[in-house]
């Protein structure tokens, strides 16, 4: 069984950054892949950026050229930058670990808790 504990979520002004962070509890981290999810208010939840046990990232165009994705597999924790963000970024953030880097969320065995990021504007 896989733990996620998502971490960095909070208030943050437009045009401003924050970084969350994935802390998986499992010494085999390396191999899986890393997805990052969100869901705003009233939708459904969307895949965000993706990153491959290799370090090969993906990302939705929403937030192509805004976030990066990277991760330390000694710290077995995986990361989401986020720069320049804007009110539409507001929603719960999930990460996810599975065997591929995927869009879709049914190829992730495992989800964190969500952290909360809010974009005032």
């Amino acid at each position: 069984q896989v733990q996620l504990v998502e971490s960095g979520g909070g208030l943050v002004q437009a045009g401003g950054s924050l970084r969350l962070s994935c802390a998986a509890s499992v010494s085999t981290f390396s191999s899986y892949a890393m997805g990052w999810f969100r869901q705003a208010p009233g939708k459904e939840r969307e895949f965000v950026a993706g990153i491959g046990w290799s370090g090969s990232t993906y990302f939705a165009d929403s937030v192509k050229g805004r976030f990066t994705a990277s991760r330390d597999n000694a710290k077995n924790t995986a990361y989401l930058q986020m720069n320049s963000l804007k009110p539409e970024d507001t929603a719960v953030y999930y990460c996810a670990a599975g065997t591929l880097m995927a869009k879709a969320e049914r190829m992730y065995d495992y989800w964190g808790q969500g952290t909360q990021v809010t974009v005032s504007s």
